[in-house]
């Protein structure tokens, strides 16, 4: 603050402190002083901060995921030729998709995730339901495009274990989005199926019902009427 000079009505001279500082500068300058020890090492911790998550970036998770990638490629090249225990369980040339989604150098990648699908469709081909639907229970869908198509399969492996209960949630998860005009038809095609094997045949009838109205134009459709017929429904 600035001192100032003033005049009393009775001719006395006073020293007064100014309410406007004339100087914010020696304030800012001030503050720094006193705080410089805590500024500086908030500084500090926010560019150890930032160094280590580049270098955790750049250093370690970059490489791992490139690395599962690289593991991902071949595992993937023998599940699309259908060599589905060299996709899983690999060979001398590389990992197969199990050691993929298991070991540690590649915990936490999108490759890893992916894997888990990988593995629950081979289980599922090679008629191993018990590890398909550990595989894709592992998988986490969530905002892939995938999410809807591993929980259809999940469920597919749960009415292969005469497990309707779960088949039948799993396909009711499977066929929420309405929009889906591929995915939503045939999991609602076996979502019916597994309301037949669960005795409720009202719910396979509004489910057959459904794929007939909603989705005529998907090859679900055209069996509609001869899947009502058998329940006893003639339209």
């Amino acid at each position: 603050m600035a001192n100032s000079v003033r005049r009393t009505p009775t001719g006395d001279n006073i020293v007064v402190e100014d309410d406007i500082d004339v100087n914010p500068l020696e304030n800012v300058t001030d503050f720094y002083d006193k705080h410089k020890k805590n500024i500086s090492t908030f500084a500090t911790v926010v560019v150890l901060l930032v160094v280590g998550a580049a270098g955790y970036y750049f250093w370690i998770k970059k490489p791992k995921e490139e690395n599962a990638m690289k593991a991902m490629t071949i595992a993937q090249m023998y599940f699309q030729r259908d060599s589905l225990n060299q996709a899983l369980n690999g060979d001398s040339r590389a990992k197969g998709f199990k050691d993929i989604m298991s070991a540690s150098a590649y915990s936490g990648t999108p490759s890893a995730n992916l894997a888990h699908y990988y593995a629950g469709i081979c289980y599922l081909r090679m008629n191993d339901f018990k590890n398909a639907i550990k595989a894709f229970k592992d998988f986490d869908g969530k905002g892939t495009v995938l999410g809807s198509s591993a929980m259809g399969q999940l469920g597919i492996a749960y009415m292969e274990s005469n497990d309707f209960k779960n088949a039948i949630e799993s396909f009711e998860k499977a066929t929420s989005n309405k929009e889906d005009q591929l995915i939503t038809p045939m999991y609602l095609y076996h979502l019916a199926l597994a309301y037949e094997a669960n005795k409720n045949n009202d719910k396979a009838k509004e489910t057959f019902k459904r794929i007939k109205d909603e989705y005529p134009r998907s090859i679900y459709a055209r069996d509609m009427d001869k899947e009502l017929a058998r329940l006893g429904v003639i339209e």
